[in-house]
């Protein structure tokens, strides 16, 4: 399933509307805002996507979801209670695994200064990766289970909901632009794949990034920015895409300078 393209409404499509949008509006306000470095509106964003999915795994589990997201009225026992479901019927990520990982979202939530006042723990950023982790681990599992795939097709299908909102790129016509005129092609280059969701051919960063020369783009940009592990640049099939290293660079040396 390479440089897969997916619709996000198409994903979890046996999930109903009322929980499969908040579902998706809460993931992504997560990732924005952990983009943004906004931590406590990040991780008060897990304790709401939380509610979501717990709405939705117990609904699977009873047979019948519910309307709208509905909050427990005891996150803990509600997870706990899961455990009691079918285990014939219901996978043990859907009985067990979820929910723990629901409680341990929650609590951070709750427990760290970011719900309430008094915890012992700001928002920082750390909380926010745990957060994040968490989030894209629940998010991957949903679509594993209910999208019928494997968890290395559940990791690609969740890049491709992930709504990068940069306002460094415009897209116009299918054509994308870097808005900063001063930016290097490189930079201006990994900005554009991370805003991408997989690879981008050769051909469209060349045009994108409006660089004089493509063989000189190849050796000075794309060459080089895989020498350095900030993207990975198949020259077989002329392809980009950028690296673990490189979303790093670009949220934190890129983006935040702008």
């Amino acid at each position: 399933m390479a440089n897969m393209q997916v619709e996000p409404n198409s994903v979890l499509a046996q999930i109903p509307e009322g929980l499969k949008q908040p579902l998706l509006e809460e993931f992504n306000k997560i990732h924005k805002n952990f983009r943004e470095r906004r931590w406590e509106p990040a991780e008060l964003n897990g304790g709401k996507f939380a509610e979501v999915v717990y709405s939705i795994i117990n609904g699977y589990a009873v047979g019948k979801f519910p309307a709208k997201p509905q909050k427990p009225r005891n996150m803990v026992d509600a997870c706990k209670a899961m455990e009691s479901v079918d285990g014939t019927k219901f996978c043990r990520s859907i009985r067990i695994q979820i929910p723990r990982v629901l409680v341990a979202l929650y609590e951070i939530r709750n427990g760290r200064g970011v719900g309430h006042v008094g915890g012992d723990v700001n928002p920082n950023h750390m909380d926010s990766v745990v957060v994040l982790t968490m989030v894209k681990w629940i998010f991957g599992e949903l679509i594993r289970v209910f999208h019928q795939t494997t968890v290395e097709e559940a990791e690609k299908l969740i890049e491709s909901v992930v709504q990068k909102e940069m306002p460094l790129v415009w897209t116009v016509e299918g054509v994308k632009r870097i808005l900063d005129s001063k930016m290097s092609k490189p930079h201006q280059t990994l900005v554009l794949l991370h805003s991408a969701s997989g690879s981008v051919s050769e051909g469209e960063l060349f045009e994108w990034v409006e660089h004089s020369n493509r063989s000189v783009f190849r050796r000075d940009v794309l060459k080089k920015l895989h020498k350095q592990r900030l993207i990975e640049y198949n020259q077989r099939d002329e392809k980009a895409q950028i690296s673990p290293r490189g979303i790093e660079f670009v949220e934190n040396s890129l983006l935040n300078s702008n």
